[in-house]
């Protein structure tokens, strides 16, 4: 099956109102990606950030009409806030694997293969986690979750308890129980995440050992090990109830932050967590730590 693919150029203002009409038009789903060289780095919990020109994409099953969807469009905006419309027709192999052009199994601390179906390493004293793109953010490939990975494939977790706060994906709770760990606790604001994560425990034969929450379904319990890939601000807001989350003895793993950011995070933290020096990759650090 083909897709029809609709995208325009508008400004920040306009952008989630573009995105609304798309998908009261039939869409069958409507992306954001950044028009210019905008990057971004800190939207608050919740929160989905526009850049100042935002490519709104929307994508079609192929008996919509395109010219009368780009009619109705421009018969409710103004013309002058639209910019640089383009069609084209999308099939359903370029969707399911162009991916697989930049996702290739990788290795951490020489114990944790993470391979795409079909593409699994099994090699005496390692633990292989199969995981594809999915619903949600998490595959190892960007440089906050290998900095996560990297420490959990370097640690024992035989017997741990392990929390995932802010799961994506959910790699981060599948691969502590791969390593060893007893059980894992994810927890994330978005309900696609948690499906997302229930679905790669199933793919890994862990969901007996995996419980996922949205955050006021949680109940906190410390745990051994808690890791959170999130960003910088959110880690600084949340650091007291996170803090608590750590059982006494335990370690916390902090990921997402800038390296800039990172005299801010551990100040932030600095009442209840000894953290080691930050490791750091390209331009992210992660910081980790035991509480006394």
């Amino acid at each position: 099956m083909a897709w029809h693919q609709l995208t325009v150029i508008t400004h920040e203002h306009l952008a989630p109102a573009l995105a609304d009409f798309f998908d009261q038009l039939g869409a069958v789903s409507v992306t954001y990606m950044d028009a210019e060289d905008e990057p971004v780095y800190e939207p608050a919990i919740g929160e989905t950030k526009i850049w100042t020109r935002t490519q709104v994409i929307a994508l079609y099953e192929l008996d919509a009409d395109p010219e009368q969807i780009k009619a109705l469009v421009y018969a409710k905006f103004p013309a002058q806030e639209l910019f640089d419309w383009q069609y084209e027709a999308i099939a359903d192999q370029a969707w399911e694997r162009a991916w697989m052009e930049y996702y290739h199994p990788m290795k951490f601390a020489d114990k944790l293969w993470v391979c795409p179906t079909g593409q699994e390493h099994y090699e005496v004293g390692t633990v292989c986690l199969t995981l594809d793109p999915g619903l949600a953010f998490g595959t190892g490939t960007h440089p906050t979750t290998a900095l996560c990975l990297e420490w959990l494939a370097s640690h024992d977790l035989k017997g741990k308890t392990v929390i995932d706060y802010g799961c994506g994906s959910g790699i981060l709770a599948v691969a502590a129980v791969l390593l060893g760990a007893t059980s894992a606790i994810a927890v994330d604001i978005d309900p696609q995440a948690l499906t997302a994560t229930h679905d790669n425990a199933l793919k890994n034969n862990v969901q007996d050992k995996i419980t996922c929450y949205l955050p006021e379904q949680f109940q906190p319990v410390p745990a051994d090990v808690v890791l959170a890939n999130i960003l910088a601000k959110p880690l600084i807001d949340l650091a007291s109830p996170i803090s608590a989350l750590v059982a006494a003895g335990g370690q916390l793993v902090l990921s997402g932050i800038l390296h800039e950011q990172s005299d801010a995070v551990v100040a932030a933290y600095q009442n209840s967590i000894s953290f080691t020096p930050p490791v750091q990759q390209e331009d992210w650090i992660r910081l980790d730590g035991c509480k006394p």
